[in-house]
């Protein structure tokens, strides 16, 4: 299976081709899985193959990457898992994701996935453009994130929603439980977001991250946390976790950005993804859909009113 190439563009002067990368393409591949791809000659600048890691890029620097497909794995098997499927039809799903479920298989989650649900729903009718290992995916929430995502039935559609985020022309609004009094009643968060120098399994503010802008809105404040409405600008891993950590309101519940905190009994961070707006890729009809708080989130909620 061919994938296709894929192509971003160079927001600043001086960065190496290594680096800007493995910052800006798919960030389940490693800094030497990237830097094997440069050696190979499957990345291009302006048109042109580099084999030197070092190159420093310019702003405007169009780069281009040609990414294999993943290997087929004979153990990735259909499961059938229920889903909560919101919205269905022969191009695309809208789907609430329980806390706790993987949306993909990868290293210690071969089984029990999102995917793995969707093979067995979905047959032979799911997207390939993100290869064997994530059929159907065009966008992920974290594990213990609850709430909507979207699946894509076919390549059309995936291609065109995937253009939809990437012009931030699909609405994606968040609630979330944070630590602290928040006191601004709204506000925006627009600080630089890439992999954290001091454990690569984190995601940092860093100003030679990726854009991050996230808006936020207080719902109401109970005390020691405060309950969040977030809207998206920008779809960065952890984005929501990582912005909100840097304002000193960490999500709670959080194990990786807010670990010695009390977390109220919860299994993750209190973070759900509540409602999704776009234009459907193929009708041209503005969707809108809306979930209802998880029962694990209105748990802590009440946990403070009594």
């Amino acid at each position: 299976m061919k994938m296709p190439v894929e192509s971003k563009i160079c927001g600043n002067d001086g960065v190496r081709l290594d680096s800007f990368v493995t910052e800006a393409f798919d960030s389940t591949y490693s800094r030497s899985f990237y830097k094997r791809l440069i050696d190979d000659g499957k990345i291009k600048v302006n048109g042109k193959v580099i084999i030197k890691a070092g190159t420093k890029l310019a702003n405007g620097d169009v780069v281009e990457a040609d990414i294999p497909a993943p290997a087929p794995d004979d153990s990735f098997i259909a499961q059938d898992i229920p889903l909560d499927i919101v919205y269905e039809d022969s191009d695309l799903l809208v789907i609430n994701k329980p806390q706790g479920m993987v949306v993909h298989p990868a290293a210690g989650h071969s089984e029990g996935t999102l995917v793995n649900a969707l093979l067995a729903h979905c047959k032979d009718d799911l997207s390939d453009i993100n290869g064997v290992l994530r059929p159907g995916i065009v966008h992920r929430i974290d594990k213990d994130t609850s709430g909507l995502m979207l699946a894509c039935k076919n390549n059309f559609t995936h291609l065109k929603l995937a253009d939809m985020l990437s012009r931030h022309e699909i609405v994606r609004e968040y609630r979330a439980l944070v630590y602290g009094y928040v006191k601004e009643d709204r506000g925006m968060v627009d600080a630089p977001i890439g992999r954290s120098s001091n454990d690569r399994r984190k995601m940092a503010v860093n100003k030679d991250g990726k854009s991050a802008v996230t808006h936020f809105e207080v719902v109401e404040r109970l005390g020691e946390i405060t309950d969040m409405k977030l809207v998206l600008e920008t779809g960065r891993t952890h984005q929501i976790r990582v912005h909100m950590a840097y304002i000193n309101h960490p999500v709670v519940g959080d194990p990786v950005y807010a670990s010695r905190r009390k977390n109220y009994g919860l299994a993750g961070q209190a973070l759900h993804s509540q409602a999704i707006t776009f234009v459907h890729p193929r009708t041209g009809e503005t969707m809108h859909f809306e979930t209802d708080l998880p029962d694990y989130y209105k748990k802590v909620i009440e946990s403070f009113k009594a």
